[in-house]
């Protein structure tokens, strides 16, 4: 149960970010009618995948709830982690 809370935890913190984004795209103009379809699907799939997930857990299904956090946890993770490599070891990119 503890996995499946820090899954949900760190997709909430993904999706907070890609909100705050799109709030500060709308804010600033930089998100346009053209590429505001992409941002609502985007927004869409986050909360599908948060609902989802619950969901799932409160049907007892589990091992699919979190296979289902997995796909934007994983790749999250792995994100952090390497740019904390960059920022920690001085990195340059010259």
């Amino acid at each position: 149960m503890k996995l499946f809370w820090t899954l949900w935890g760190i997709d909430a913190i993904t999706a907070f970010t890609c909100l705050w984004f799109f709030i500060e795209g709308v804010v600033e103009g930089d998100i346009s009618e053209r590429n505001m379809g992409q941002w609502i699907l985007i927004m869409l799939a986050l909360g599908s995948l948060l609902g989802g997930s619950w969901y799932l857990k409160s049907i007892e299904y589990f091992l699919i709830a979190k296979i289902l956090l997995s796909l934007l946890a994983i790749p999250a993770i792995m994100f952090v982690l390497f740019f904390s490599i960059l920022i920690l070891t001085g990195t340059k990119w010259q």
